[in-house]
């Protein structure tokens, strides 16, 4: 009995004493984390990779869960920093912490490269000279040269065939199922040299018949704007057909080239 009650009371104290540890780790801990300023001020940062960020080292130079979380997502997807605008625009990162952290932002040598290149590749782009005619292209010139998708090459050829040729280049936006990158890349390469030649006509004076030869104007929306002018009298600024029910002004830079207020 005596053995039994000495042993139980042994194995008592060995447990409140392993209690008292744990206790006094976890306060230790608390006091460690409360502690961020002073863990801030003893860890000395050197330079690094940003693409490389942890979660140890985002923490210790401020930055939010949310914001380590969007760089790794960027990151899964192998796609890369190359700059300190891309580290703000990816995480999200407040001026202030980014001021006091991109000085030690170090990208590699292959970045600066990188940049090089695209510098030089801006100084040969070709000149209005050196590009060719966006009204005699082909189909098939199209489709090689540019690598444009035969349907949409022959939507480009069809369009321009339908209103008597471009008369700028900015009408490309027309063309359904072009998508900006394919009109930017046609563009390195072509533009209007001899423009279709356009009698604009004077919005404010126009009959319906000379509104609905307009491309981008029906017989309805002919109607509404001679019935605006009446009403509001002369338009003074093509904005102004914005007030017009149903009239969308994203189509206003090419309407204008067929338009004067005057």
């Amino acid at each position: 009995m005596i053995l039994i009650f000495f042993s139980f009371r042994s194995i008592n104290e060995q447990e409140q004493l392993e209690i008292a540890e744990v206790k006094e780790l976890s306060k230790q801990a608390v006091s460690l984390y409360a502690s961020k300023s002073i863990s801030k001020r003893e860890y000395k940062l050197r330079p690094f990779n940003p693409n490389f960020l942890n979660d140890y080292k985002g923490y210790v130079l401020g930055l939010s869960p949310e914001e380590l979380d969007r760089l790794y997502t960027y990151r899964s997807k192998n796609n890369w920093l190359y700059s300190i605008s891309d580290f703000q625009k990816v995480t999200g990162v407040s001026d202030a912490v980014l001021k006091n952290i991109s000085p030690f932002f170090k990208f590699p040598d292959w970045v600066s490269k990188r940049k090089t290149k695209r510098k030089q590749h801006k100084i040969f782009r070709k000149t209005f000279y050196q590009k060719l005619d966006l009204n005699t292209v082909t189909i098939q010139e199209l489709e090689k040269e540019v690598n444009i998708p035969g349907f949409v090459a022959e939507r480009i050829v069809g369009y321009r065939n339908k209103i008597g040729g471009f008369a700028h280049d900015i009408q490309l936006k027309d063309v359904q199922g072009l998508y900006d990158y394919h009109r930017k890349k046609i563009l390195s390469g072509y533009t209007v040299k001899k423009g279709k030649q356009i009698k604009k006509v004077n919005i404010n004076t126009a009959s319906i018949n000379e509104l609905i030869a307009i491309p981008y104007f029906d017989f309805e929306t002919a109607l509404e704007i001679r019935d605006f002018i009446k009403k509001y009298g002369e338009i003074s600024d093509f904005e102004e057909l914005g007030k017009i029910d149903g009239f969308y002004l994203e189509k206003i830079d090419r309407i204008a080239l067929y338009l004067t207020l005057k």
